[in-house]
């Protein structure tokens, strides 16, 4: 199931997708509330996309939790640059943005005037639907509500100049996320690929990962308590690279849709 966060006439409110009434396509039947709370009851009303603007699909409550490094590709293109060693880390690496990076589908990363060098990572995203702290590896996609897709933005010269990523990744605009979430993924080949401009830059598949999704979960509550909507954000593959002003992005993950962005 497809679950959209959205803005009407006179509300923001939640959907799922439905074949249209009338004619081809697809429109929201507009939720009762979040779905993650309040299931899937519907108001009966029923919107065209053209009606409505897609927002982020979750604003985290809490946390956003990211892991670094988790595409052997990416290791080898980063080697030498983030100063936190050339290897593949044994378990996953873990920061945080927070959640004031958040922005949904075609809303404007804005680059900073602290920085001259940003750039792009589009990444699989999970959104946590349960509280969960030390899960064990085998029980931990029984916490994952669904599946998004990220834009994990960095400032690349502060992360270099920081030696830590916390300025670098957590700027306003930094972590766009949509357009929708999935609630039922085969994670086993999910294809994630970044575009600028319409040029492929990052094209990779789930089962490249070092540290699979359950592993993540499972680790990442070993030190965080996971709340409901909580995301995590689990890793790009290589080809990151610049994102000037005027850019369009794209981060299209199989399965979910296409996250689309401008740079100004």
């Amino acid at each position: 199931m497809r679950v959209a966060r959205f803005r009407t006439d006179d509300a923001i409110t939640f959907g799922v997708f439905d074949e249209a009434e009338h004619g081809g396509g697809e429109e929201l039947v507009e939720l009762v509330a979040d779905p993650m709370v309040a299931g899937y009851e519907t108001t009966g009303r029923r919107f065209r996309l053209d009606e409505v603007k897609l927002l982020a699909p979750v604003i985290p409550r809490s946390k956003i939790v990211c892991v670094g490094k988790n595409y052997q590709d990416h290791v080898a293109e980063m080697a030498g640059v983030t100063g936190i060693g050339d290897s593949a880390p044994e378990e996953p690496l873990l920061f945080l943005k927070p959640n004031t990076s958040v922005i949904g589908p075609d809303d404007a990363i804005v680059r900073p005037a602290i920085s001259d060098r940003v750039e792009h990572e589009g990444e699989l995203a999970i959104v946590i639907g349960a509280i969960a702290k030390d899960v064990p590896e085998s029980e931990a996609l029984k916490y994952a509500y669904g599946f998004t897709c990220a834009n994990d933005v960095t400032a690349r010269d502060l992360q270099i100049s920081d030696g830590q990523w916390a300025r670098a990744k957590g700027i306003d605009t930094f972590c766009p996320l949509g357009p929708v979430i999935e609630t039922d993924l085969d994670l086993a080949d999910v294809r994630v690929e970044t575009r600028v401009n319409g040029e492929v830059r990052q094209s990779a598949s789930t089962r490249d990962l070092i540290h699979s999704i359950p592993k993540i979960i499972a680790h990442a509550s070993q030190a965080f308590t996971l709340l409901p909507g909580d995301v995590i954000l689990t890793g790009t593959p290589a080809g990151v690279g610049r994102l000037e002003p005027g850019d369009t992005v794209e981060v299209e993950v199989q399965g979910i849709g296409v996250l689309r962005n401008t740079v100004r």
